[in-house]
């Protein structure tokens, strides 16, 4: 299969063989026959979101297999080829549904016309209170030995996990969750540099949701926030929703870190892509109005966004194709280890594409090579 915008000659054309990518030549040199024309669309590798907590009404949380399903198909239109559900903390039998839940999507979803799972991200079971946010900490964990051990995995797949370095053990955490291989992000977090300095030592060198749930930056005390802006070594995430930051301190974070160090995520919830309305999400309802949610205790609770959304603002900022492809693409697949297979447009990658009009709508995803969205 060749994607194409055929109609413009002389433009580049990307050949897709046995759900690769094989080549990318100029359009002298195809034929008509293979051909999919992209009517002018710009083709980006597909988009990585690693903070998820649901969509279409679905939950991460209460989903079953066939939740997840509609998720992933829902983020599949949206330009989403891959994803990691995400949990936020809750009880130990619940998280067992979850990650069953999790594994019976992994075992089929291959060959579906579903964003594909690639692990699960524990969100907060080791936070800090007072920086919980719409996060409920009842549910939290204290660190002392075991407690990584008894979180339930799944039979494959990336396990990440947020977690605050600052908790008593917190450090000690660190090292057992690396050793045990999660992928450990610092967020919910008040943590001193001095402690930010060392769990950046024991391995967690990337922030969740930046500026959120975390303390800012001040001209005396530099928080997490300027951590991040000063420490080269450190990536972090975004939530480009233009809710959770301000458009500006958006532009600012990202130019300030350059985007081959930030990643866009969505950080959606169930109520993504229903619109408007009350819900009820983790035991409390949950407000959405001019895509702003709101819980009960008056907590922005997560967003109402795909990672399209992040990127169609991304662009509007001024941020070029190129740069948006890597926070949305590229930068996810480095933080997830994965990039030798995905995040790009390379010969000898998935061909996890999706392609984009002028106005930033999906006009198809491609997923292992197989057209899973098709609005040409």
């Amino acid at each position: 299969m060749i994607l194409s915008d055929y109609l413009n000659p002389g433009s580049h054309s990307t050949f897709i063989t046995k759900g690769k990518i094989s080549a990318n030549k100029s359009n002298d040199f195809v034929s008509t026959e293979e051909v999919v024309d992209l009517n002018g669309a710009t083709l980006f590798p597909g988009f990585i979101d690693i903070h998820n907590h649901g969509a279409v009404g679905i939950d991460v949380n209460a989903a079953d297999r066939d939740g997840l399903l509609e998720i992933a198909g829902f983020l599949a239109r949206n330009g989403i080829t891959s994803w990691v559900p995400t949990l936020v903390p809750d009880s130990d039998k619940n998280y067992r549904k979850a990650i069953g839940a999790i594994d019976k999507l992994m075992e089929i979803q291959v060959g579906r016309p579903v964003a594909q799972a690639l692990g699960v991200h524990y969100e907060g079971v080791f936070a800090n209170e007072k920086m919980c946010g719409a996060l409920r900490p009842e549910f939290f964990k204290k660190f002392k030995e075991s407690e990584v051990s008894e979180l339930p995995r799944l039979k494959q797949g990336i396990h990440m996990t947020t977690i605050a370095p600052e908790i008593n053990g917190g450090i000690e955490l660190v090292v057992e969750l690396v050793r045990q291989n999660w992928l450990v992000a610092i967020g919910h977090t008040k943590a001193d540099t001095d402690t930010l300095e060392k769990a950046a030592r024991a391995g967690a060198k990337h922030l969740t949701h930046f500026y959120n749930a975390m303390t800012g930056l001040h001209h005396r005390n530099v928080g997490v926030v300027g951590w991040a802006l000063t420490n080269e070594d450190v990536t972090f995430d975004i939530i480009a929703d233009g809710i959770h930051v301000n458009p500006k301190m958006l532009e600012f974070a990202c130019r300030n870190k350059t985007p081959d160090k930030v990643s866009l995520i969505s950080d959606s919830v169930a109520p993504a892509g229903l619109g408007d309305g009350i819900y009820e999400i983790w035991g409390e309802k949950v407000k959405v109005e001019k895509g702003v949610t709101q819980n009960e205790r008056g907590s922005i609770a997560g967003s109402a966004i795909t990672m399209l959304d992040a990127v169609n603002r991304m662009k509007s900022l001024g941020f070029s194709d190129a740069e948006v492809s890597k926070m949305a693409s590229l930068n996810p697949a480095k933080l997830l280890g994965i990039d030798k297979t995905h995040g790009s447009i390379e010969i000898g990658k998935r061909a996890d594409l999706v392609a984009l009009d002028k106005d930033g709508n999906v006009k198809i995803t491609m997923i292992g090579g197989e057209i899973v969205f098709n609005a040409l």
